[in-house]
């Protein structure tokens, strides 16, 4: 059975910083922080899994799951799906590496034939590129060219083993060749590039339902220099969701990052638009952090191809525990707001927004980076930006 983590922090080679813009120092307290964390924290969910099975949650989660890769198999696949083998005739159980074994033509009762167990995932600052105010959608590519990638992530209490429904999973990333949008700074892309304030790809919330659920549809990651490819993620409890598709209020209960296997992100570099991509390749092996948890842990997410070639898209899922009386700051390199984002130092932050719950027609062009601290607890509330 595999165990499912986000890993927290991801330290780099010596002399080299998280995310462009972090000092060594910063480096270092995030690794403290991390390694405190684990030595307080029971790592493993295992003590979960007879409580989830027993409640059906096996049987329901193979069934979504089935469900979405043969809807997502529909939507990429340029042929139809072919059935060649028996639901139950083969079971892959080593997802460590590369998923050995599956091909594009498993069938989901292969894949889905039990749930992974859940850890409790170390907490990590959210870096330099979080932006506060994003919308709530599923569909968060904006556009972006890349290989297509479905997430599907289920919420755990930690400590009452029970899917958590009506909580807010808030995911953002780099595109295919090392840029994250919102944030004009030194080292995220062409930093002349003023437009990028006005941008929103890869960022987006979901608020899970009945069975801890949500998913996302974006591209696959791009690199860039000393990082593993990966995902930022960061759960939120008690939040209020407006009128224009924002939320306000709750408590951060967990900030995390999401990592993918070595091979599959060695397949979608070959691939066109993230050859265009001249960044350093960081690989997992060199991901501090990231290789030395991987001696007790198996920290990636699993997949699956939705074709004969990594260009038809990826479907990609894990389950991990959130503890949701744990209450976190952030802190906001920059704001959406209704009329325009700036960054976290700029006054756009006070504009009235947009009822209609769409993308803004232009935002700022603020190429400050200024780091805002934003308590999300329940007694200090995004209701303090005043412009939804």
């Amino acid at each position: 059975m595999k165990l499912t983590n986000f890993l927290g922090v991801a330290l780099f080679a010596q002399h080299t910083f998280a995310h462009p813009g972090e000092s060594a120092e910063e480096v270092a307290q995030e690794a403290a922080v991390r390694r405190a964390y684990l030595a307080a924290n029971e790592r493993s969910l295992a003590h979960c899994a007879d409580s989830l099975k027993a409640r059906g949650n096996d049987v329901a989660m193979h069934k979504r799951r089935a469900a979405l890769i043969e809807a997502a198999r529909a939507e990429t696949s340029t042929q139809p799906y072919l059935q060649e083998r028996d639901l139950d005739d083969v079971i892959n159980i080593n997802h460590r590496s590369n998923l050995t074994g599956i091909s594009p033509n498993s069938t989901p009762g292969t894949l889905f034939s039990g749930m992974n167990s859940c850890v409790l995932s170390p907490e990590v600052t959210e870096g330099p590129y979080w932006v506060g105010g994003e919308l709530v959608r599923e569909n968060i590519t904006d556009g972006q060219k890349g290989v297509p990638l479905t997430l599907h992530v289920q919420l755990v209490d930690i400590k009452t083993c029970k899917p958590i429904p009506e909580v807010y999973l808030e995911i953002w990333h780099c595109n295919s060749t090392g840029v994250y949008s919102g944030v004009v700074a030194s080292g995220n892309g062409n930093s002349n590039d003023k437009s990028n304030i006005n941008t929103t790809f890869h960022r987006g919330l979901q608020q899970s339902d009945a069975e801890g659920v949500v998913k996302f549809r974006t591209t696959f990651p791009g690199h860039y220099t000393g990082r593993a490819t990966h995902i930022h993620v960061m759960s939120t409890v008690d939040a209020t969701e407006n009128k224009n598709n924002t939320i306000t209020g709750g408590s951060v209960t967990h900030v995390g990052q999401m990592f993918f296997d070595q091979g599959l992100i060695t397949q979608v570099e070959k691939e066109a638009p993230y050859t265009n991509n001249r960044q350093e390749l960081t690989t997992n092996a060199k991901d501090g952090i990231l290789a030395q948890e991987a001696k007790t842990t198996d920290p990636f997410i699993e997949y699956v191809m939705l074709g004969d070639k990594i260009s038809d898209g990826i479907f990609g899922w894990l389950a991990f525990g959130i503890d949701t009386s744990a209450s976190q700051q952030v802190s906001a390199a920059g704001v959406l707001t209704g009329t325009g984002g700036a960054s976290a130092g700029g006054d756009a932050r006070t504009s009235g927004a947009s009822s209609t719950g769409t993308l803004p027609a232009s935002r700022s062009m603020v190429s400050s980076t200024m780091a805002m601290t934003v308590s999300l607890s329940a007694a200090t509330s995004l209701a303090a930006w005043n412009w939804w």
